[in-house]
């Protein structure tokens, strides 16, 4: 299992203690130095059934800062995903991916499911 986050964000904090309290072995990846390439963010897109858009930190700086709520409506997937895979502080975190199985965000209960 790859546990993909941001360690000074808060929420990535609370789903990295929840998936130790679970006793659930993970492997770590720094998203702001080990940012996803193209094909894991294809994959991963995918795997978690949900739209290009949702993997976006929509809440970040960056995400703010190139005025992105005004520019995807227009861009193509292609587009989405390399701008994604450009830069990790873009991607919404935390990212879990189990096998066959993409967690976008932290949800405690999806989390206690994979027990």
């Amino acid at each position: 299992m790859i546990f993909v986050c941001y360690p000074k964000c808060s929420t990535c904090m609370k789903a990295k203690k929840h998936l130790n309290q679970l006793g659930l072995a993970f492997e770590e990846r720094d998203i702001s130095r080990e940012n996803p390439t193209a094909e894991e963010l294809e994959r991963w897109i995918a795997l978690s059934g949900l739209p290009v858009k949702k993997f976006f930190n929509t809440s970040g700086r960056l995400y703010q800062s190139l005025q992105l709520k005004e520019k995807l409506p227009t861009m193509s997937e292609r587009e989405m995903i390399t701008l994604l895979a450009s830069d990790g502080m873009l991607v919404k975190r935390p990212l879990l991916i189990k096998e066959n199985q993409v967690l976008v965000g932290y949800w405690a209960e999806a989390y206690a499911a994979l027990v």
